[in-house]
């Protein structure tokens, strides 16, 4: 981002943030710099995907970074739940971010809540091998199709592995093995979404949005977790 552009988006936050205590429209555009009022809706459409009085009653998506051995991670939250862990360099990011947009249709805001609180403990846990399960609450948002993968995903235990052939059975729809991998690539909650579990029917490791050597890393902590 250029710093015009940061600029920008930091008068877009301010007027999030006065809206939301109440300023209507259009003095919550011209107090954050905007000139025109149609310049300010246009701005604020195109960065938080909706318009300035639909932001005005949703409380936003929360964005944050947390630390990990596997690079920083990508947190997002409603005020209901995590909605995104990904990694940070992940080149499908934008995409991922884009599809925050289209389910949950809320503006997206850099910030934490109790969710993104309670993940950042949560791994910090699951790394040092002191947690096997996340209790942190979800929000899925994809197509019926995907979160039916997901929520399959959702019940493959710490350090156990399975096929796609054989998570596409689990589902019903044997024989959608590449439909299954294409949910697993969109799953934007990855490590808590375990989609590191499902690997190639010989035991070999296939398609990991974050790379095969974070799969790994998983899969291997996860196994000496098992032992220890």
């Amino acid at each position: 981002m250029t710093l015009q552009g940061y600029a920008r988006a930091r008068r877009l936050g301010l007027a999030l943030d006065a809206l939301q205590r109440g300023t209507p429209v259009l003095p919550a555009g011209f107090e954050s710099g905007f000139e025109s009022d149609s310049g300010f809706r246009d701005a604020f459409k195109r960065i938080f995907g909706v318009t300035p009085s639909e932001a005005r009653g949703l409380p936003p998506i929360v964005v944050t970074l947390i630390a990990s051995p596997l690079g920083p991670l990508v947190a997002a939250a409603t005020d209901t739940g995590l909605c995104m862990l990904e990694f940070a360099d992940r080149k499908k990011l934008p995409q991922q971010a884009a599809d925050l947009r289209r389910w949950f249709a809320r503006p997206v805001v850099p910030g934490t809540n109790r969710f993104t609180d309670q993940i950042a403990r949560e791994l910090e846990e699951y790394f040092g091998g002191a947690r096997r399960e996340f209790t942190v609450p979800l929000k899925l948002g994809g197509t019926p199709f995907q979160e039916t993968v997901w929520r399959e995903l959702l019940a493959i235990p710490y350090g156990g592995t399975i096929s796609y052939e054989e998570l596409a059975r689990r589902i019903g729809k044997p024989g959608a093995q590449r439909a299954v991998g294409l949910a697993n690539g969109r799953n934007r909650i990855p490590i808590v979404v375990p989609c590191h579990r499902v690997i190639q029917k010989n035991g070999q490791l296939r398609g990991y949005g974050g790379g095969l050597w974070r799969k790994k890393f998983l899969l291997d902590l996860e196994e000496q977790g098992l032992r220890a």
